[in-house]
């Protein structure tokens, strides 16, 4: 028997078959292979249409069936994963309104910071523990004044993931996890937010129900099991955020975990069991996957917009044609800790929640056009990313997150010797690297929620460590020194 996985991403959508016994992954694949595409219909908007995701859904799941040559309906559980504080909308008939308005658009950042002085600062962070920021409040409130006759015809409105379980289920629900990423809950009463609701006038009725995060969330319905080849009534029983998911995916479950990632945008994500905030919003604090009223497990997530973007800029425009990213990064190691004096800033993919919500673009410092070259640039780029990464953690710290050992999947910028090891070395942690990834962490969060795996420790036995990447001492304070020069740049 097996498990499926959903990764609804905002580059591609995955999904991953497991085999629930052995928890090896059968099958894996993605669409589109070209990255899919984002509108922006203006600066620092950023739009996708929730209909592609379901297409490119199906076209996955049916060809994992396919590559994996496995009978569908041996598929036991269904599980999702999704892209981060999306907005979409549907109506009554559950056809979507608009198209989603996505983790990275930055329209609704003064609906979210008029909201936190009018509700009082002091009260949104000890109840949401976050300020609304460009969340998925903010965003709804943006349509609500934007878009008024649009937001009329409003039935529900939903993150990635609950639209794509509605397609699978019929049914319109959310988690409290996802009530929490889009700052609709209130941590000190455990229940939806009255003070969010009343200050943006938004109806209770538009919240969708609420379902576990674990457990059963819904059943497959006989046309779409009939499409992908599955199972009518196959149950989905696991649906996260991309971090907490990502988390889930790694083992961390519990206080002093962390989990990161580095792909277009870049995550760290530590357990807390202390209902607790930054005083200045910089990180943002979410219900975990396993978080109760009886158990407290927060996620301190620190998210950086600009990160695997930058190389992937520096790739299509500074470095030679038809270079990969591993000759880019051998490019790169040719030029010594601190690139000469280049300094860059990464922060060129819309507003930074650690600095404040301020859009500062990307920047470069330092470059002297009679010594510096591409290189220069090509490790400038992954120095300034990691100090951007020690930034947030030094936030994190302050708020008594310990960050002694990271544990990443092997993908993305952590295929890169330059960024971990750079990364190891400036925290002073060790770097532990898995063979996972988001649509297979979902599939076994459905088994957890199926009660297939009767523990997350089961569920993750199989987990395999690839690489420990240890801090190299003898560059430690050659990094430290050159992280404060990447400081003093930093002006907002």
């Amino acid at each position: 028997m097996y498990l499926l996985g959903c990764d609804i991403g905002s580059s591609s959508v995955k999904a991953s078959i497991v085999n629930q016994e052995s928890g090896l992954t059968v099958s894996s694949e993605f669409y589109p292979k070209e990255e899919a595409p984002i509108k922006t219909l203006k600066a620092g908007w950023a739009e996708q249409n929730p209909d592609d995701w379901w297409d490119y859904l199906k076209s996955a799941i049916q060809q994992a069936i396919k590559n994996g040559n496995i009978n569908g309906e041996d598929i036991e559980a269904i599980g999702i994963s999704y892209q981060m504080h999306g907005l979409v909308l549907v109506d009554k008939n559950k056809e979507v309104l608009r198209p989603s308005i996505i983790w990275c658009d930055s329209r609704a950042v003064p609906y979210g910071d008029k909201a936190f002085k009018s509700i009082g600062e002091e009260r949104c962070l000890s109840h949401l523990l976050n300020s609304p920021g460009n969340f998925t409040a903010a965003k709804l409130a943006w349509v609500k004044e934007n878009e008024p006759h649009l937001f009329e015809s409003v039935y529900k409105f939903m993150l990635p993931g609950d639209y794509i379980a509605m397609r699978l289920t019929g049914e319109a629900v959310t988690t409290v996890s996802g009530l929490s990423e889009g700052i609709f809950w209130d941590f000190k009463n455990e229940e939806i937010s009255e003070d969010v609701l009343n200050y943006f006038g938004f109806g209770k009725d538009i919240v969708a129900d609420i379902c576990p995060t674990f457990g059963k969330q819904g059943e497959l319905l006989e046309s779409v099991a009939k499409e992908l080849g599955l199972k009518k009534g196959t149950p989905v029983t696991y649906r996260a955020g991309d971090q907490p998911n990502n988390a889930l995916s790694l083992n961390v479950f519990n206080p002093g975990e962390i989990a990161a990632t580095a792909g277009t945008s870049g995550v760290v994500y530590g357990v807390s069991d202390k209902v607790d905030y930054d005083k200045y919003s910089r990180v943002n604090t979410f219900a975990h996957v396993n978080h109760t009223k009886e158990q407290i497990r927060l996620g301190i997530l620190l998210c950086i917009n600009g990160v695997g973007i930058l190389n992937s800029w520096i790739k299509r425009n500074i470095a030679p044609e038809g270079v990969s990213y591993n000759e880019l990064n051998d490019i790169a190691a040719t030029v010594p800790v601190g690139s000469e004096g280049v300094v860059i800033l990464p922060f060129g993919n819309g507003a930074e929640r650690m600095l404040q919500n301020k859009e500062i673009g990307c920047s470069i410092h330092g470059l002297n056009f009679n010594i510096h070259n591409r290189k220069h640039l090509a490790r400038a780029a992954q120095e300034g990313i990691v100090f951007s990464f020690k930034y947030g953690i030094d936030v994190m710290n302050e708020m008594g997150v310990d960050v002694s050992v990271i544990r990443a999947g092997n993908a993305n910028m952590f295929l890169s010797p330059i960024f971990r090891d750079t990364l190891a070395s400036v925290t002073d942690a060790v770097i532990e690297l898995y063979d996972t990834n988001g649509a297979v962490g979902a599939a076994k969060g459905a088994g957890i929620g199926a009660g297939i795996y009767k523990s997350p420790q089961e569920a993750f036995g199989s987990l395999k460590k690839l690489d420990v990447i240890e801090p190299d001492t003898s560059k430690s304070d050659k990094y430290r020194e050159v992280y404060e020069i990447w400081k003093e740049k930093l002006r907002f």
